[in-house]
């Protein structure tokens, strides 16, 4: 039973030794309640100490509440990371005292900055890139996979961001935590395999460079077969702790995988990406030959977990049909991370060493085409085959014709809800030909900027006559426009019309079309970055056979076309004063 002696808890009176009674929960509570007590401004060394202890001491008597150990552990870490730099060395120690204690015991955040402790800044993987990863959730979808929380894992990120490396690292623990168990990786080419299998065993028994050994100090390699690309950690098992192979190996009887399966890009580039007879074949590789490799947990008896790491090329590549074979599992967990966070505009990769900057990326898309980079870059699988309009079929242009033009018209797709567009793109008429000179393509929700900006473009292109969706409050939109465009001092004949109800049959209609009538300008006369650019790139990756994530540009230039060559006949109204409006 828990006792205290002058306020002061037994616990920290004697030594506990290995017949110390075992605490309760409530026990612990009052314990870590009591040292919270003490703390005061800054706690001291030997408080500090004490904290360290009874996480160790929770563990020992509570083993499935990790988390409350780790919370306590957590505080010597917040405090000993500010104290080591300006007091003296043994908060230092006691630092990465903590640190080991949650790596032996399963954290995986924990485990990454230890195995690296001794490495030179500069050439260290995780700590230049772990606030990236840990603000992508990526450490946290791993951390979830040891703890049982989910049995499929997808993770797509853009080229060079160290996904694979990440891999290793999260391996090479695997191997120390459930030595009884064995894995498997799985990739196209066995030069990546082969790639692999130094760079875990490189982890494991470099010990000038990491410190595998001081997390698992009773675990040690007992063989590696650098042919067969297999490393065993501690007793012989009939499949090794870590197999490596690929999709062109002979693999019935040779690999197998208990704990996890790692499957890295199966897909091994474009020209596999755009053929769906490969992609079929792929996904049979993956379904008869890698997934037939999975067995029971041998340390939990759990059925195997997996873990993909792949390059988005299509909806009909592995990942696209594994997430819709287990669409709503909540045991499954599908990442997919752009170059570019869409809110901040900026890098999502821009790690302290050997991370890529904003400019880096814009630069990259410059050369690109539009479907490419889409896949690459920014994980949106994209299916080239069924692109109504693709980028090089557009017609281009550097500049508008030496004379007037017979007629400047806007056309605009009012935004509706969520992540959807609004669209207004300027054309001027120079007989049967429309040049598209600017646009607004943009998702912001800021709906008093969006009647400001739709003004502004009206009256500076002097545009003569413009029609609003009137679906999704076009109306509203239509007639806050209009009263910004008067106040200018411009008259522009604003109307609004309804939407057609088969937006899919409207955009097939005209596809043929906008490629036919509407110039764009030419790439080198845009930024990467401008309204413009997204206006190509939703137009030119829009798919008649996959699903859209977005459809608004297309169905704004259908629009335009049935509206400027009358293959459609709709009501159109021109805007008058509602009283039931507030002006």
């Amino acid at each position: 039973m828990w006792v205290a002696e002058n306020g002061v808890p037994f616990l920290f009176l004697y030594e506990r030794s290995g017949t110390f009674f075992m605490s309760t929960l409530e026990e612990h509570k009052k314990i870590v309640n009591f040292l919270n007590s003490q703390v005061g401004n800054e706690p001291s060394y030997d408080l500090l100490m004490k904290y360290y202890s009874e996480a160790h001491y929770i563990l020992e008597d509570l083993p499935d509440r990790r988390d409350l150990a780790f919370n306590v552990m957590d505080f010597v870490l917040a405090w000993t990371d500010k104290l080591w730099k300006y007091v003296d060395d043994d908060f230092h120690k006691l630092y990465w005292k903590a640190h080991l204690f949650k790596a032996m015991n399963m954290n995986l955040d924990s485990y990454f900055l230890y195995l690296e402790k001794n490495r030179e800044p500069q050439e260290k993987f995780y700590e230049p890139s772990r606030e990236q990863f840990l603000k992508i959730g990526v450490i946290q979808a791993l951390q979830d996979m040891l703890d049982d929380k989910l049995d499929i894992l997808s993770i797509s990120l853009p080229p060079g961001t160290k996904k694979t490396t990440l891999s290793k690292f999260f391996i090479s623990g695997v191997m120390g935590w459930f030595t009884k168990d064995f894995n498997l990786f799985f990739s196209h080419s066995s030069d990546i395999a082969r790639m692999y299998y130094d760079g875990v065993s490189d982890i494991i028994t470099n010990s000038q460079e990491y410190t595998w050994n001081e997390i698992f100090p009773d675990s040690k390699v007992t063989s590696t077969n650098a042919k067969m690309q297999t490393l065993n950690i501690d007793k012989y098992k009939p499949f090794a702790s870590l197999q490596c192979t690929s999709r062109s190996s002979n693999n019935a009887g040779v690999v197998r995988a208990s704990k996890f399966l790692m499957v890295d890009d199966l897909v091994a580039g474009i020209e596999e990406a755009l053929n769906k007879a490969m992609l079929d074949k792929l996904w049979n590789i993956y379904t008869v030959d890698a997934r037939q490799r999975k067995t029971m947990g041998q340390t939990d008896g759990k059925p195997c977990k997996e873990i993909i790491i792949a390059t988005r090329w299509s909806v009909h590549d592995p990942i696209g049909r594994l997430k819709n074979a287990y669409e709503g599992n909540e045991r499954c967990r599908f990442i997919a991370v752009p170059d570019i966070d869409p809110e901040t505009g900026e890098s999502n990769f821009n790690y302290k060493y050997g991370g890529f900057t904003t400019e880096f990326f814009h630069d990259q898309e410059k050369l690109m085409d539009e479907v490419s980079y889409k896949c690459l870059y920014k994980n949106e699988p994209i299916e080239r085959e069924g692109l109504l309009i693709p980028e090089d079929k557009l017609r281009r242009y550097m500049q508008l014709p030496q004379r007037e033009p017979d007629e400047i018209i806007g056309q605009c797709d009012t935004k509706g809800k969520g992540t959807d567009y609004f669209v207004l793109p300027v054309l001027y008429r120079y007989g049967d030909d429309y040049y598209c000179e600017d646009a607004i393509c943009s998702n912001d929700t800021d709906y008093e900027l969006q009647y400001e900006r739709s003004a502004s473009i009206l009256v500076n292109h002097k545009v003569q006559s413009c029609d609003f969706e009137r679906n999704a409050g076009g109306d509203r939109v239509a007639m806050e426009v209009d009263k910004r465009v008067k106040e200018k001092g411009w008259i522009c004949n604003i109307t609004d019309t309804p939407t057609e109800t088969n937006k899919e049959a409207k955009i097939f209609q005209c596809s043929n079309w906008i490629m036919q009538h509407i110039l764009f300008k030419d790439k080198s006369q845009y930024s990467n970055k401008s309204d413009y650019a997204e206006l190509i790139r939703e137009l030119c990756t829009y798919s008649a056979t996959g699903k859209n994530k977005h459809d608004d540009v297309p169905d704004c230039l259908a629009t335009f076309a049935i509206r400027v060559t009358g293959a459609a006949k709709a009501s159109v109204v021109t805007l008058t004063n509602n009283p039931f409006w507030r002006r």
